[in-house]
């Protein structure tokens, strides 16, 4: 996949390289280029090279040094990218994941060294957190952080200005949920009355007021992404459902999302699925970990936060997730329904390995010819709206789809 290209931005000075430096062991036997697991010979020696390279001198490279970095960072990013495609995801070493991220730590401090423009550099470091694995205490997130900082908020704040305008915001009609399809509402549970009524007994609800005290209610907007993210590289849905045979992913900045996918009606562009929290930090300040999470089993390092940002018309076909799952809407609102895993045998699974826990019905236009018995498949629906999460048990059925401009939270947990 291929980020596309946006304006370069303000350029790195001197400044700028003392502060990137000071993220690095004071010496250079402190950076120890540790890896997981093996890696072919030639790897260690070209690493050590870079490594060397960003000793060398005391201030900042000079331009033969730089360009050697580069080079270096190049080598390595091309060579482990090769290893990162040579199979299925599962079965890549966390090893050669770890190769790649130096290769882009690399890359990316030479581009400050360099004193140029900061996009490349801010893009090498996200690569580096999507496709690479943490090293050196996640310096990757901790540089990118840095950078950030020194990128013009207001250049940022004007385009997202741009693209606010050409947002269309007439409401779409919604569905009609009949009162006997309706799922139950409920205003900040107990701990105990929650556990005792719709986790142990796996009951889907949508709870109301725990979301009140999260900044992200009154701070998030299409604006206020392009302010805090605009620049960064995330990988991005093409395509109305993850199902259609025209379906695909492309890596882009969150700006060209916006401009291309937001503002732009005439095609479906899909954020989803992705841990944009532990790719931009400062994201995760402005949402909590809800309270009723502890009563699972496992720590809360194990609880997956994903983001989900897309435009009026993305769709998740019916599937189901094998774990619990708080869905929590910020602005927008969707549409779900839930089928009890009961009811698996009525909604025709996929046979296929990669889609067995997504149903082959259009639930909003079923063939029933094809597939009879799904009429007998009991359904609860909702429209989600902001400040509302709802809990969806373990292996539960749902769909979902967005009825505007919309960012949903979801956190999976055991």
């Amino acid at each position: 996949m291929a980020a596309s290209g946006e304006a370069e931005g303000p350029a790195a000075g001197p400044e700028l390289w003392a502060e990137a430096r000071a993220l690095l062991p004071d010496a250079e036997e402190g950076l120890t280029l540790a890896l997981s697991g093996e890696v072919e010979d030639c790897i260690l020696p070209l690493l050590r090279r870079a490594r060397g390279l960003l000793y060398s001198t005391a201030g900042r490279p000079g331009r033969e040094a730089t360009e050697a970095l580069r080079r270096l960072g190049d080598i390595v990013r091309d060579y482990s990218w090769e290893k990162l495609n040579a199979g299925p995801w599962r079965e890549i070493s966390k090893a050669w994941r770890q190769v790649y991220t130096y290769g882009c730590l690399f890359g990316a401090l030479a581009e400050v060294a360099a004193g140029g423009p900061l996009a490349p550099a801010v893009r090498l470091c996200d690569m580096g957190l999507l496709m690479g694995a943490s090293v050196l205490d996640n310096i990757l997130a901790r540089l990118v952080r840095v950078l950030q900082t020194h990128l013009p908020r207001g250049k940022r704040r004007a385009a997202a200005e741009r693209n606010a305008k050409r947002v269309r915001i007439d409401p779409p009609p919604v569905p009609v949920v009949r009162p006997g399809d309706a799922l139950p509402h409920l205003h900040r549970p107990s701990l105990e009355h929650f556990r005792d009524n719709y986790l142990i007994p796996q009951k889907p609800v949508v709870l109301e007021g725990i979301t009140d005290h999260w900044p992200c209610m009154t701070k998030w907007s299409v604006d206020y992404f392009c302010q805090v993210a605009g620049c960064r590289t995330v990988p991005v849905e093409l395509g109305t459902r993850y199902t259609d045979e025209e379906w695909s992913q492309k890596l882009m900045t969150v700006s060209d999302f916006i401009s291309q996918y937001i503002a732009n009606e005439n095609s479906v562009g899909y954020l989803a699925q992705h841990q944009l929290f532990d790719q931009i930090p400062e994201l995760k300040e402005d949402i909590s970990i809800p309270d009723y999470c502890c009563l699972g089993e496992g720590e809360e390092d194990d609880i997956t936060i994903n983001a989900w940002f897309g435009p009026k018309g993305t769709i998740s076909p019916l599937h189901q997730d094998p774990q619990q799952n708080f869905l929590a809407q910020v602005f927008g609102r969707k549409y779900i329904q839930l089928y009890s895993p009961e009811d698996s045998e009525n909604l025709y699974p996929h046979e296929s390995q990669i889609l067995h826990n997504t149903s082959q019905v259009d639930v909003e236009d079923p063939d029933l010819e094809k597939f009879p018995n799904f009429r007998k498949a009991a359904f609860q629906s909702c429209i989600l709206m902001p400040g509302q999460v709802l809990f969806i048990p373990v292996k539960y059925w749902h769909y979902v789809r967005s009825l505007d401009i919309s960012f949903s939270v979801s956190f999976w947990w055991s």
